[in-house]
C-alpha cells in the first residue's frame, strides 16, 4: 500500500506527470530534451527524474555529459496499467498547461 502512496505521490506533481508522458512512448529522452520541452533548468529537471527513478517509473543512462531516462521496462502489469489509467484520465490540453 505504502509503495502505491509513493507511486501516485510521483506521479502527482505535474512536471513529473507530464515527463512521464514523454516518456511513455517507450524510446529513450535526454534530459536536454526533456528540459526543452517542460521548459524546466538541469537541476529542477533532475530532482523529477530522480522522484521517479527512486520510485521505479523509469530508468537512466549516462552518455558522456547527459543522462538518457526511459520508461522502466521492468515495471510490473499493474503499475504500467496505473501510469496508463492517469495519463488516460487528463487531457491533453491539460497536460501541456502543467508543463
Amino acid at each position: 500500500m505504502l509503495q502505491t502512496v509513493q507511486f501516485l505521490n510521483a506521479l502527482a506533481e505535474p512536471t513529473r506527470l507530464a515527463a512521464v508522458r514523454l516518456l511513455w512512448d517507450g524510446a529513450e529522452h535526454c534530459l536536454c530534451e526533456l528540459m526543452a520541452e517542460l521548459g524546466a533548468t538541469q537541476s529542477r529537471m533532475s530532482r523529477h527524474m530522480a522522484a521517479l527513478k527512486q520510485v521505479g517509473l523509469v530508468v537512466d543512462r549516462r552518455d558522456a555529459q547527459w543522462v538518457r531516462y526511459r520508461r522502466n521496462p521492468d515495471l510490473s502489469p499493474a503499475a504500467a496499467a496505473m501510469v496508463d489509467a492517469v495519463l488516460l484520465s487528463i487531457p491533453e490540453l491539460e497536460m501541456q498547461r502543467a508543463a
